[in-house]
């Protein structure tokens, strides 16, 4: 009789975190899409503050500059050979 108990409290368990852990995802995602929504309408203002702190930048600290610069071409040079080898797979599953 304790296991059947201790079962039943279990799954009330479980069925309340699972409304906890969706109310919780339902107000994640209000506060992701006010996020996006901002940086959608505002999109030349955003882009323009970019370009100005990256103008400031290059005036004040080149050096700094060039590894940003570095960096981000790394990270695409990266990120393009990750997607050349998953075509790769592809296209070796797909000539099977």
């Amino acid at each position: 009789m304790e296991n059947i108990d201790s079962i039943d409290e279990l799954r009330d368990e479980n069925a309340a975190l699972k409304v906890e852990l969706e109310s919780v995802k339902k107000q994640l995602q209000k506060y992701i899409d006010a996020r996006t929504s901002y940086y959608e309408k505002n999109k030349e203002v955003v882009n323009e503050k970019s370009k100005l702190r990256r103008k400031k930048i290059a005036e004040e600290d080149p050096e700094r500059l060039r590894e940003m610069n570095r960096i981000a071409y790394l990270k695409r040079k990266e990120r393009l050979a990750a997607v050349a080898v998953e075509s790769a797979k592809i296209d070796t599953l797909s000539s099977r």
